[in-house]
């Protein structure tokens, strides 16, 4: 998770199914291209406005160095805008500017969807 205020995606990460993973959080864009660089991710989840770049801004790094990653954005933007801005990063979903515990496990229902895992048997 990228964010420069841990309280905006607390109620988000608590409803992120984890079984057997961990959260890591960078304040920055920068330092999490930095932690992307060393370990394999799943999921990144940026919040709106970083210190040094927008959300939006670091999804599109991101993506010129692992295309396949999965993303996910906080965006205050419509669905229209943010469908402009967004279009061909591949973002999972735009989440809310105060994101839910309910808005996790949404993310997650469909991230675990997209790499093929079962319902039933979390495989």
């Amino acid at each position: 998770m990228v964010t420069t205020d841990k309280n905006n995606l607390k109620d988000l990460a608590l409803g992120l199914d984890l079984p057997n993973g961990a959260i890591h959080w960078a304040s920055s864009g920068d330092e999490a291209l930095e932690i992307i660089n060393q370990k394999t991710f799943d999921l990144v989840i940026s919040d709106e406005k970083l210190a040094d770049m927008t959300g939006l801004a670091l999804v599109e790094k991101l993506v010129k160095i692992n295309p396949m990653i999965n993303c996910a954005a906080v965006s205050s933007l419509s669905k229209s805008e943010y469908h402009e801005a967004s279009e061909g990063l591949g973002i999972l979903m735009q989440l809310p500017a105060q994101p839910s515990q309910s808005d996790g496990q949404a993310l997650m229902a469909y991230l675990k969807k997209v790499l093929g895992f079962t319902a039933a048997t979390g495989d």
